[in-house]
């Protein structure tokens, strides 16, 4: 009678498990769309909460720019060539001086200085180093990296800049490109363990958790909260993905603009503004009961 009642629970809870599907969640919707409402250009948000499976959306699969954000398949593919033994995560390269792209920290290197691999995907994700980033595109490919970016489900996330026949697309999208929803999708991933294996997923999640720019939605988050984050900019177009681990539950989000009307590089950007004001509204509609906010006086820090 123990081994039914057992096997019948266990039953229950992967039937459970397997049919939650996702919904759409009225109140949240409201939020988003009030949140996104009256922007000087287009924008799209997805935000799911991955414990109840309820979800919010504007404009999210349409297609928009990554900026800074195709680091995160830049770093997938390069994992794919750490586990398929082309690269070692603890492989010494040689920087040479045909690698600069820009005065960042790795543009900044003596000719042949050495570093390890683990600590260009660092540098490429935590600091946003432009030149990192591209070294490590140019060891996988970008053709690599798009079509691991398809085998994942992802059909409109791509990399456009030094990839053949992509030409047209980086005309209209720049570096790389990418709908709310499927941004969003491969940090759930990363979160699940679902790119790869488990181990390889928690590296790549883990290496999200440390963030220099941390003056958008991470800065109306509570500093004791973990969170999975990358953004981007380009004059028209701002952008980040984040997951945070809410004491009530994990939930994941991802804004982005194009065709902004606002190009001004500094705080009071209409994109920052509004990756500030849904980041914040999030946290409220999911932890009602917090009592965190910024200390008066911090908006000079942003």
């Amino acid at each position: 009678m123990k081994k039914t009642i057992i096997l019948f629970f266990v039953l229950f809870a992967s039937f459970s498990v397997k049919s939650q599907k996702l919904r759409n969640d009225p109140k949240l919707q409201k939020i988003i769309e009030d949140a996104t409402y009256g922007f000087n250009g287009v924008i799209g948000v997805y935000v799911e909460n991955l414990k109840t499976g309820k979800f919010a959306e504007v404009n999210a699969d349409t297609i928009f720019p990554t900026a800074s954000m195709i680091k995160i398949p830049i770093m997938i593919g390069t994992f794919s060539h750490i586990l398929n033994g082309k690269l070692r995560y603890d492989q010494i390269l040689t920087y040479k001086d045909s690698l600069k792209y820009d005065d960042g920290l790795v543009g900044s290197f003596r000719d042949s200085t050495k570093i390890p691999v683990s600590e260009l995907i660092y540098l490429m994700e935590s600091v946003s180093d432009n030149t990192a980033s591209l070294w490590l595109q140019g060891l996988v490919k970008g053709q690599r990296i798009n079509q691991l970016m398809d085998s994942l489900g992802m059909q409109n996330t791509r990399v456009n800049s030094r990839t053949p026949g992509r030409s047209a697309f980086q005309k209209t999208y720049g570096w790389g490109q990418t709908t709310p929803k499927e941004m969003a999708s491969l940090m759930k991933m990363l979160r699940k363990g679902e790119i790869f294996t488990q181990d390889a997923s928690y590296r790549m999640y883990k290496t999200l958790g440390n963030q220099y720019w941390d003056g958008e939605g991470l800065s109306q988050i509570p500093e004791n909260t973990k969170t999975a984050y990358k953004s981007g900019a380009v004059d028209r177009s701002k952008s980040e993905v984040m997951l945070v681990h809410a004491p009530h539950g994990d939930y994941v989000f991802c804004m982005i603009t194009k065709n902004q009307t606002d190009t001004q590089w500094d705080k009071n950007n209409e994109g920052y503004r509004a990756a500030r004001r849904i980041s914040s509204s999030l946290w409220k509609y999911f932890e009602p009961k917090s009592k965190w906010k910024l200390p008066d006086g911090y908006d000079k820090w942003l």
